[in-house]
């Protein structure tokens, strides 16, 4: 392996470039306390260039990356918290 490549079989590796393909809004949390949030655009092996909201690119070293999630805005939990509270309160009672 070339010192330029990287192991495109580490699940991080994998995960990072699913969400390249996805065009995902990814949060990164920095070891500073800072957070990113944007989308992956390519990484290497020591960097990820994020997108940001007003499309500037970000290069983040991944070694100053304290954690990546991605970011599911707009998705609702189904069956954990009724929408209305009262409308199953009824059932309950019979």
């Amino acid at each position: 392996m070339a010192v330029t490549d990287f192991d495109k079989t580490l699940p991080s590796i994998r995960l990072l470039q699913n969400w390249i393909k996805q065009k995902a809004t990814v949060e990164f949390k920095l070891v500073t306390g800072d957070f990113i949030t944007g989308k992956v655009f390519w990484q290497d092996s020591n960097c990820v260039c994020i997108l940001d909201g007003d499309n500037e690119q970000i290069t983040v070293w991944k070694l100053a990356i304290a954690y990546m999630k991605l970011r599911c805005e707009g998705v609702i939990e189904r069956g954990l918290v009724p929408r209305d509270p009262n409308a199953d309160a009824a059932h309950f009672g019979s």
